[in-house]
């Protein structure tokens, strides 16, 4: 992931500030690019709208604080466990072991998925070794579903409302990671165009609202 210089440690709140300031690239950049016409990239179409008024009626309160063990999202047949990810030596995002095929990422300096606030999930699009995580991510569509299992037993259903590719340089991240009173998630890999130079110049975005809870 990329961010900018600054301390690697810091309160949650400090984090998604410097967050917000320096519109970080949430996703340090994809390997490979290594299947003929990559992975697949959402349509086209306008940002999705961060909007208090858009959550569903009849949603459950927010939950306290757990952290997330598991996503799954069956509609692109993710089933991965959760790692905590802070920021690294440098003081940008960390991602997952780029090993770790199966593995996805949740920001610890963001609220935990089903607290009222935006919580962060993140993980690789590929590996040396060929597809990761969230290959699959760019097509999910509205409707499509993400479960979180937590800590303390409960899972967080989330409904996607939206999925975008958002570029690397001028990332909009006080768009992606405004906090409204509602509980959402943010999924995050990378997209876009690929070089072998540069890696992704994108990052895939699903925007997603608190559902249900079982």
């Amino acid at each position: 992931m990329h961010g900018s210089n600054g301390p690697s440690r810091r309160g949650a709140w400090g984090v998604v500030i410097v967050v917000l300031l320096v519109g970080v690239h949430l996703v340090r950049g994809g390997t490979q690019g290594w299947v003929t016409g990559g992975p697949p990239q959402p349509p086209t179409a306008a940002a999705p709208v961060h909007a208090a008024a858009l959550a569903p009626p009849g949603a459950p309160d927010p939950l306290p604080a757990s952290r997330p063990t598991r996503v799954r999202v069956p509609a692109v047949r993710v089933d991965a466990p959760v790692t905590p990810v802070g920021l690294d030596a440098e003081g940008w995002i960390d991602t997952p072991p780029a090993h770790e095929a199966n593995l996805a990422g949740w920001f610890t300096g963001a609220v935990t998925p089903g607290e009222k606030g935006t919580a962060v999930l993140v993980g690789h699009v590929d590996t040396p070794d060929g597809r990761a995580v969230f290959y699959e991510l760019g097509a999910l569509a509205k409707g499509h579903r993400v479960e979180i299992v937590r800590q303390d037993g409960r899972t967080a259903v989330f409904s996607v409302y939206g999925t975008e590719v958002v570029p690397k340089d001028g990332f909009p991240a006080e768009r992606i990671y405004r906090a409204g009173p509602h509980p959402e998630l943010r999924v995050i890999t990378c997209g876009g165009g690929f070089s072998r130079q540069r890696g992704y110049d994108g990052n895939v975005v699903v925007s997603a609202r608190l559902v249900e809870v079982r």
